[in-house]
Formats: C-alpha cells, sequence, structure tokens
C-alpha cells in the first residue's frame, strides 16, 4: 500500500487518510475518492490530498477482516458486518470461552496489519456478549499476511468458540464429625447449588455419610444409581493426601484419581477423580464459601463438556492467586463489584468491635491517657472510637472501668453500647470478659481494640475485617509491620469459650499460637498497629498528633 500526499489528478480511486471538511460537505476518512470528491476538492483549492492506495495483492480492510473473522470463528459465535476494518464476534448462547491462545498469538505476531484480541481463555459468556474484536490496522492488509493468518487459524479446531453448559445433574455428598456445625453443613450445601444451578446444571438430594472411606463409597455408589452425571465430596476434614478418606472412597466405589492439588489458591486441597466415565471430585475446604476460588475453574470446564486432565491443573498457576483480600492484595479500586456469574452475592458477616477503655493508666498518672486530647482537642479515647465506628464493625462495645463517667461523658452521644467492667483492677483479662458477655447472640466475630492505640485509622480496621474468613480458615485476623504482629485482633466466635476462661492481666493473643492453622496475619503499611500510647514519653514521640505537656 501507498501512503501519503497524493496529487488531485491521480487520486481517483485512492482512499481518502483523513476527514476533509468543505463547504456544505463532508468528505468522510475512509471514503474512496471518485470524480465528484476530486472536484469538490479542487473547488477549494485542493492541489493534493493525504490518501493510501492499494497496489497489487493488497486486500482492503473490511474484506480483510472479514475473511479472518470467518477463519477465526468457531462454535455458537456470530459476528457483526465488516466497518472500518473490523468485526466483533458474539456468542450466540451462554457458556465457556474456549481459545486456542497459542494459535492467537501467532497470528498477532504475523504482522502489524492483522490484530485480534479476545476476553481471557475461560471466560463465562452470556448470549451476545463480545467475546472477540478483529481489526485490521490500515486501510489494507497484503494479501500474502492474510492468505499465512487464514491458514494458521483454520489449521485445526477453530480458534475462538463457545462451548455451551450441559445441564448435568450432580450427587454431593456431605462427610459427618462429631461437633460439625449444622450451619456448615447447610451453607455447604447452597453454595454448591449456587454454582450448579448458575452453570445451567441441578443438584440431586443431598447426601449424608459418617467420614469413613467406606460409608462414603456406599454414598457415591447410591447417587450414581441416582442418575448423578458428576459426584462431589465435601468433607468434614479437608484431604491432606490421596489416601485420605475422599480419595479412598472414590477408589472404593470402583474409580481412580487422576490429580491430587492445584496452584491455585484457595483452591489447592482439591482432588480430581472419576468412577467410570462420571467426574467426581473431593472439594477443597474453600469450595464451603460462594467466593471464586479453584474448584469453580474445574467445573466450568466440566460443565462446558471439557477434560480437565492433570496437565491442564498444573498448567493454572499463573493468574491462579485469586484472593481478594488484603492477605493476598488486591487494590480495592480494582476488586470485583459485583459477584461473577455463577457465584451468589455473600452475605456480609457481622462482626462486632469491642474498645478496651477501664485501664487505669497507672504509668501516665496522674492523668488517664484516654483523656488526653490530641492535637484537634478530641480525648484519645475518643480518636479511637470514632475511627472504630467509621469502620465496618457493628456494634461498637466500650468497656469501662477507671474513671467510667470521665470516659462515658467524652464519648457522650456517640452510638456505642456501654458494658462496665466491676472488677477491672484485676487487669486486662476482666475488661475482656465484661465485654464479651455483651457481644450480641448473631455476631460472628469480633474485633478488639485498645483504648490507647489512635493511629490506627479506619482503613486499616477494615482491612482486617475483610480478612476475617472462618470458612477458608481465617478466623483469627491480627495486624503485622514488618513482620512485627500488632493490635487489633479479629477473633471468630469459636474462640469465645477459651477468651472468656482467661484470667490476670493478660489478654488473649496467646491463643492465636495455639491455633496458628486459623491466623491470618495481614501486612498494614505503617506501625500505627505497633504503637500504644501509655507513657508520657511515647506521648511526646508524637508531637504532630498530641501537643507537648508542660
Amino acid at each position: 500500500m501507498i501512503f501519503g500526499p497524493t496529487p488531485l489528478a491521480e487520486a481517483d480511486g485512492a482512499i481518502l487518510a483523513h476527514t476533509v471538511r468543505l463547504k456544505g460537505r463532508v468528505i468522510k476518512k475512509g471514503s474512496v475518492l471518485d470524480g465528484d470528491a476530486i472536484a469538490a476538492l479542487a473547488a477549494e483549492g485542493h492541489h493534493s490530498i493525504i490518501t493510501a492506495r492499494l497496489e497489487r495483492g493488497d486486500v482492503p480492510e473490511d474484506e480483510a477482516a472479514d475473511r479472518l473473522a470467518e477463519a477465526l470463528r468457531g462454535n455458537l459465535l456470530a459476528r457483526t458486518r465488516a466497518a472500518t476494518g473490523r468485526v466483533n464476534l458474539t456468542a450466540e448462547s451462554a457458556g465457556l470461552l474456549v481459545l486456542d491462545t497459542t494459535r492467537i498469538d501467532r497470528i498477532n505476531g504475523i504482522d502489524e496489519s492483522l490484530t485480534v484480541a479476545t476476553l481471557p481463555n475461560h471466560t463465562i459468556v452470556t448470549a451476545k456478549e463480545m467475546v472477540a474484536t478483529i481489526k485490521v490496522i490500515p486501510f489494507a492488509a497484503p494479501g500474502a499476511v492474510l492468505h499465512l493468518a487464514e491458514s494458521m487459524a483454520r489449521s485445526g479446531r477453530p480458534p475462538v468458540a463457545v462451548h455451551p453448559f450441559r445441564p448435568l445433574k450432580v450427587g454431593l455428598i456431605l462427610t459427618e464429625l462429631p461437633g460439625i456445625k449444622e450451619s456448615v453443613m447447610e451453607g455447604t450445601v447452597e453454595a454448591t447449588r449456587v454454582r450448579v444451578e448458575a452453570l445451567h446444571g441441578s443438584l440431586l438430594p443431598v447426601r449424608r455419610a459418617a467420614h469413613e472411606e467406606g460409608a462414603t463409597a456406599a454414598a457415591l455408589r447410591a447417587l450414581l444409581k441416582d442418575g448423578a452425571e458428576m459426584l462431589l465430596i465435601a468433607g468434614a476434614s479437608a484431604v491432606v493426601d490421596r489416601r485420605d478418606v475422599g480419595p479412598a472412597a472414590i477408589v472404593r466405589a470402583g474409580g481412580v484419581i487422576e490429580h491430587f492439588g492445584m496452584p491455585v489458591d484457595p483452591g489447592n486441597l482439591i482432588c480430581l477423580g472419576r468412577v467410570g466415565e462420571v467426574p467426581a471430585m473431593v472439594l477443597p475446604g474453600c469450595a464451603r464459601s460462594p467466593k471464586l476460588n479453584g474448584f469453580d475453574w474445574v467445573l466450568q470446564r466440566l460443565f462446558a463438556g471439557l477434560a480437565v486432565t492433570a496437565r491442564d491443573v498444573m498448567g493454572m498457576g499463573v493468574g491462579g492467586l485469586l484472593k481478594e483480600i488484603e492477605v493476598r492484595p488486591l487494590p480495592r479500586g480494582e476488586a470485583p463489584k459485583a459477584a461473577p456469574a455463577g457465584r451468589a452475592p455473600r452475605r456480609p458477616r457481622k462482626i462486632a468491635a469491642l474498645v478496651l477503655a477501664a485501664g487505669r493508666s497507672r504509668r501516665m498518672a496522674p492523668l488517664n491517657k484516654l483523656l488526653v486530647n490530641d492535637a484537634t482537642g478530641r480525648p484519645m479515647v475518643v480518636r479511637v472510637v470514632e475511627q472504630v465506628l467509621e469502620s465496618q464493625a457493628h456494634p461498637v462495645i466500650v468497656v469501662t472501668g477507671h474513671e467510667r463517667d470521665a470516659v462515658q461523658d467524652a464519648l457522650a452521644g456517640r452510638p456505642v453500647w456501654f458494658v462496665h467492667a466491676e472488677d477491672y483492677a484485676e487487669g486486662l483479662s476482666a475488661s475482656l470478659k465484661a465485654g464479651l458477655a455483651a457481644l450480641p447472640a448473631d455476631a460472628e466475630g469480633v474485633m478488639i481494640c485498645l483504648g490507647d492505640m489512635p493511629l490506627v485509622s479506619t482503613a486499616m480496621l477494615d482491612r482486617l475485617l475483610a480478612g476475617f474468613d472462618p470458612e477458608e480458615g481465617r478466623a483469627i485476623v491480627m495486624p503485622t509491620y514488618r513482620g512485627k504482629q500488632g493490635n487489633p485482633m479479629v477473633w471468630g466466635r469459636e474462640f469465645l469459650p477459651a477468651m472468656l476462661a482467661i484470667t490476670g492481666d493478660v489478654g488473649a493473643r496467646h491463643l492465636a499460637g495455639k491455633h496458628a492453622d486459623r491466623v491470618a496475619e495481614i501486612e498494614m503499611p505503617d506501625d500505627a498497629v505497633l504503637r500504644d500510647f501509655d507513657t508520657a514519653e511515647a506521648l511526646a514521640g508524637a508531637p504532630g498528633i498530641f501537643p507537648a505537656r508542660g
């Protein structure tokens, strides 16, 4: 293609490169110039114009886009009419977008004139959703280049296709151990039902079995008789080995284990197998939650009729870090604003906050440190409570003790609950137990805040709250700064009995060491979570926050 200034005498049949505005007429970019257009240009004093002129073998942009789109287009894809060198491909049905990424990369690498842009591979799409766009960059593509791209696109299955979801009947087994909560079992069923129905499947009546190989195998065989086309086992205890209860039950039912584990987090502890041709899986613990995890990726492919091999699973690591919490940070501005297809909106958790404000302030006597004003004139305890009130925690309970009336007067008018620790002089555990006893029955967890940590911001508190998820093993959440652990901490309700048994001038931190597998540490941007203000020297070390005292 020849591009550049063209004398009007030679412009007949050339393509106008830029829109030209004339008196009473606009000749748009991309127009093929004819005698009438050339005369209009000459009448307004143009002697030459920027054009593109095709050479032998060149293919006009719309024709080139049309041909490449046809070569790429696979199952259940519609296409738009070519215009300005572009054709869009849209899904004709809900399903899973399946791409041959290697061939698409090769086509994009042939020549700068041809481009193919798509949604990510294995994206769930809806009917009429655009999945790809083919754009010819210049006004024409070299014929040889287009021919090579078409040949690549047609060398095998179409590189772009939609695989519709099949209405599979899914059997779910819940294994049981003493002590497992019924609410956990019900939540697992509901999360699974939502996933299955979002992929056009249906859940057979759920079967329960003791967490034993024989009982689980018998339940698998019963589900097969019920017509199950997919088998799922949600174990009362996470699977940790190929020979664990769930995998062993699949083998005992006549099946095989094809792969254990996956490089996707959450979702690491999944076990893939089959009984005959029926897929059988032992679910990771995170599948009890509706949040996206590696099980979703496997489930979507199976519903779309794709085989999922051990090699497929081992190739999911790049992009497999799915955490949307501060433990694995994803900037909140980039986080999904709505639940992706196949997931139910998550019910907000109710987490209460305790602000411990009962201490005697012995190291700062005769002052009560909680009533020392900051640079804005707010008492320290007011500053702390206001930041907690702005967080996602609710309700906010303030535990009083020493100078009870003065603390309550300072916080007057704020929507907090007051609880008085009568035996506050016995130490921190007394304040803690008084506050815990006042927790509402429906609180799933509690954030324990210290009244002398005024630098912990609302944003930090919300990062801790976002990390709390007992179903994924994050039942205790603590902040860290450069590896050092700090406060406040979030605790699941399951730890309340142990916390209520604490005595002396100690808090609950030591309990975290006994439950390391349930702890999530969240790194904070500064040392606010390490700094309490219980001495005059500490106040003096923050002159921009607390004014100098005489």
